[in-house]
């Protein structure tokens, strides 16, 4: 069993028991689940507790974006569920997500606390249409800056940024890379995406995948499959 998973598989189900059916097929030792707005709405908290019951990390993908106290609030009551990590959306500013991390910091055992930059289905065309000038390497280069000085935990971003932000602000800031794919798996609707392999050489510490396992004749087997790509040669 690996102490530390790097895949991170993406419970996207419109129910619990599709959800469960899959998590009854994997190994809470060799993936963690992240959970997201669709699941979390249909199925609620009970579904998390259960999937932190049956022994896995859970990843509370609800990308939280408010004022700081609502944020904060929600922080903490995702932690109330036992979660492993949960995020927040960096632009929600400074203020926002330094209240998050001091609401936590009150744990004896607080989930990490890591923060969305720049949605893998977004490009640069994207972007200037919201506004936004930016190269999306650049635009996530900002909010990952912002989010380290607020004293988060790491941020979300996609795998073709993890090397300059690696670079830029160290090891011990965790990155958590969707927008991974095994070589042999379709892209589906994210426009920046990576091998497992890949994204690792560059910089991120955890791969979430979806699609090419939770739609897989063999999830397991699937789930192998990936973590073959995440091994040094």
């Amino acid at each position: 069993m690996t102490p530390d998973p790097k895949i991170v598989v993406a419970l996207d189900y419109p129910a619990a028991a599709p959800a469960l059916a899959l998590v009854e097929r994997l190994d809470p030792g060799r993936c963690a689940l992240k959970v997201g707005k669709e699941l979390f709405t249909r199925a609620g908290p009970a579904l998390v507790e259960t999937l932190v019951g049956l022994g896995y990390r859970v990843f509370l993908d609800l990308k939280f974006h408010d004022i700081p106290n609502t944020v904060a609030a929600a922080c903490d009551a995702a932690a109330d569920l036992g979660v492993w990590m949960v995020n927040v959306h960096a632009s929600g500013g400074r203020r926002m997500m330094e209240a998050a991390r001091e609401r936590l910091a009150a744990r004896t055992q607080p989930p990490l606390l890591i923060a969305v930059t720049v949605l893998t289905s977004l490009d640069r065309d994207d972007l200037a249409e919201i506004g936004c000038p930016d190269e999306p390497l650049a635009r996530v280069l900002r909010l990952a800056r912002l989010t380290q000085a607020a004293g988060l935990d790491g941020i979300v971003c996609s795998p073709l940024e993890a090397a300059a932000v690696r670079r830029e602000l160290g090891a011990g800031f965790v990155l958590v890379t969707p927008g991974v794919r095994p070589g042999s798996a379709a892209v589906g609707d994210q426009k920046r995406v990576m091998t497992p392999r890949d994204a690792l050489a560059a910089g991120a510490d955890y791969l979430v995948i979806g699609r090419p396992i939770t739609a897989a004749a063999d999830p397991l087997a699937a789930l192998a499959a990936c973590e073959v790509e995440t091994r040094e040669d």
